[in-house]
C-alpha cells in the first residue's frame, strides 16, 4: 500500500498521521498478512526504525479500534494483526505459530444457535487450530 493510500485510509478512519504510525502501517499494510506486534517491531528494526515498542503496541490498538486492521486472538497471550479486515476464517498452526486465511465461503454452517435476547449478529468467524503431523 502506498503512502498516499495509507494517508487516505487514516483520513477515512479518523487517525492522525504521525511519522511513527505511517512507519507501522507501511509494514503491516504492505500486503495481506498476519503479523504479531513482535514481528512488526522486528521488521521496523531491520528497516532501521527507532519507533518504541510502546508506540507500536499503542498504534496497533488504535488501528484495531478504528477498523484499519483486524485483531485475531489465537490464544490468551497471542494476538495477530490482520491487514485483511473483511469477515473471513483462519487456520492457526500451533507448531509454527503461523496464521493463514480460509475464504469465508469455504466454511458452511447448517445452523447457528439462537442469539441471546437483545443482541444482533455482527459476524461469524472460525479459528481452526492445527499442528504439524509428526
Amino acid at each position: 500500500m502506498s503512502r498516499t493510500d495509507i494517508l487516505a485510509l487514516f483520513e477515512k478512519h479518523g487517525v492522525l498521521p504521525t511519522p511513527q504510525r505511517l512507519e507501522i502501517a507501511g509494514v503491516l499494510l504492505a500486503r495481506p498478512q498476519h503479523l504479531s506486534a513482535d514481528q512488526i517491531i522486528d521488521r521496523l528494526r531491520t528497516a532501521g526504525s527507532r519507533v518504541s515498542k510502546a508506540t507500536v503496541y499503542n498504534t496497533l490498538n488504535l488501528f484495531g479500534d478504528r477498523g484499519i486492521v483486524k485483531e485475531v486472538m489465537v490464544d490468551p497471550v497471542r494476538k495477530f494483526y490482520d491487514s485483511t479486515t473483511h469477515t473471513h476464517h483462519h487456520f492457526y498452526n500451533v507448531s509454527t505459530g503461523e496464521l493463514h486465511d480460509i475464504p469465508e465461503d469455504a466454511v458452511a454452517f447448517a445452523q447457528l444457535p439462537s442469539l441471546p435476547d437483545g443482541t444482533t449478529e455482527e459476524s461469524v468467524e472460525v479459528l481452526i487450530r492445527v499442528r504439524d503431523a509428526d
